[in-house]
């Protein structure tokens, strides 16, 4: 199916060096809150498998926090089964299901949105990412709806906007 092989262009296009902000919501002020980061995403020449690595910098006390995922997209069940580890923490394997959302224009003009069923705040929850790429600029929103009560909402956690660099 055409919408898989642009699925998989569209991943495969985040390739290379990245550097940019993850930013907190700051519910009480309503405002943004962040801090540096830089990525570098590599393809392993499958198709399917793509190692992020992504160094933040947390300030002096903690300085650098290195955050490595290996995520393993499954064009069949439109899946990216997403393993992370961060030192001093259990890693974690989630798997999301995965789509593009409207048309992709190119392989660096697009919208994929991915959703889990996990837990946000010690409580279970759909998380949703949606990754917007336009050209060199790519920006990922996490949101969150709690499945534990009877509001139907997407809450914004934190969003990561990147700049590619050339």
């Amino acid at each position: 199916a055409p919408a898989q092989i642009e699925l998989a262009a569209a991943r495969q296009s985040m390739t290379g060096k990245w550097e940019g902000r993850l930013e907190y919501l700051d519910y009480g002020a309503n405002q943004w809150f962040g801090i540096p980061v830089k990525t570098l995403i590599e393809d392993q020449g499958d198709g399917a498998t793509i190692i992020r690595k992504s160094d933040f910098d947390d300030g002096p006390k903690t300085g650098t926090v290195r955050i490595t995922t290996v995520e393993l997209f499954d064009s069949a069940k439109a899946s990216v089964t997403a393993a992370t580890f961060r030192k001093g923490r259990a890693a974690t394997l989630d798997i999301y299901a995965v789509r593009l959302e409207g048309t992709a224009r190119d392989d660096a003009h697009w919208t994929i949105v991915e959703e889990v069923d996990a837990m946000d705040d010690n409580r279970p929850a759909r998380l949703r990412i949606t990754t917007v790429r336009d050209g060199d600029r790519v920006q990922a929103l996490k949101q969150v709806e709690f499945l534990d009560d009877d509001k139907s909402e997407w809450l914004s956690r934190n969003r990561t906007t990147l700049m590619r660099i050339k």
